[in-house]
């Protein structure tokens, strides 16, 4: 079946209120996982974020960088730990990681979206100690839990017309070091003090499925109250978990809603803001 003047015409009448409900609001993505391996879906997120820009929504973006830092720690001989899905870091690995997350990744990052006719500026937790933090834990190494946020540097970026482009390491408050944040998290707190307007966790699963092994059991929609119960019969679980946790404490927090979203999904970020259909898992108070 081909695609015609008729159906882009359709598809552009459609998109309008989303638009107009959007316009001027914060949404908040957490860019991760296979969209960010794929050259291909890395193109589709980052024309993606363009578009929402030009039309006048403001977009943070928030990034990870796991395979890139475990490619660097293979690079020198060291080997990636976890511990409960949390990454073990120490000195010489928080090193590697502020060294990628901080470098590499988020000034390539920041340069396909000014390639591509955005205008991108990169920031670090650590930048007008936006993101503060204590140790989590010592099983973890040093990796941080955030005490204090300060959306000032993001808002003034947002407010010159960037696309901000923020790299989860944070300023230590209980030691003169820096802290490895998990970016769910990160993201999930920014969202909260930005007031935005909905958070989307890009992920390389369809959504949170009642059967993990059916795709077509995707809840669309989640009330926070059935939430616990979902844990307590295994629907949640493993790697889920701390996702749906960010969202909860998100939303509970003052964000209107919070989507884990399929980031293996070309343009997932359109389909889910601009279009009646969405897709992934929207959690809703």
């Amino acid at each position: 079946m081909s695609f015609n003047e008729v159906d882009r015409t359709q598809v552009l009448a459609e998109a309008l209120p989303y638009i107009q409900k959007y316009y001027g609001k914060t949404i908040v993505v957490k860019y991760g996982g296979n969209a960010m391996v794929s050259e291909e879906l890395r193109r589709a997120v980052i024309s993606d974020i363009i578009l929402l820009n030009l039309v006048g929504i403001h977009v943070v973006v928030v990034h990870g960088g796991g395979p890139e830092i475990s490619e660097m720690l293979k690079k020198v001989g060291k080997e990636s730990k976890f511990v409960d899905g949390l990454r073990y870091t120490d000195q010489e690995t928080m090193d590697i990681v502020q060294q990628v997350l901080c470098g590499r990744v988020n000034k390539d990052l920041v340069a396909t979206l000014n390639r591509l006719g955005g205008r991108a500026l990169g920031l670090c937790g650590v930048d007008g100690a936006m993101l503060r933090a204590k140790k989590l834990d010592e099983k973890y190494g040093m990796v941080g839990e955030i005490t204090r946020v300060d959306p000032r540097p993001v808002v003034d970026a947002l407010e010159r017309g960037y696309i901000p482009v923020i790299s989860t390491v944070a300023q230590g408050e209980d030691a003169d070091t820096s802290y490895n944040i998990n970016a769910d998290t990160a993201a999930a707190k920014l969202a909260v003090a930005l007031k935005a307007e909905k958070l989307l966790l890009l992920t390389d699963v369809r959504g949170l499925l009642r059967d993990p092994k059916d795709e077509s059991t995707l809840i669309s929609e989640l009330q926070l109250s059935y939430v616990p119960a979902l844990v307590r019969e295994g629907v949640i679980s493993g790697g889920m978990i701390p996702k749906v946790d960010c969202c909860v404490e998100a939303v509970r927090s003052g964000v209107k809603s919070a989507t884990i979203l399929d980031g293996r999904v070309a343009h997932s970020i359109l389909i889910e803001l601009l279009s009646d259909a969405g897709i992934g898992t929207m959690l809703v108070n």
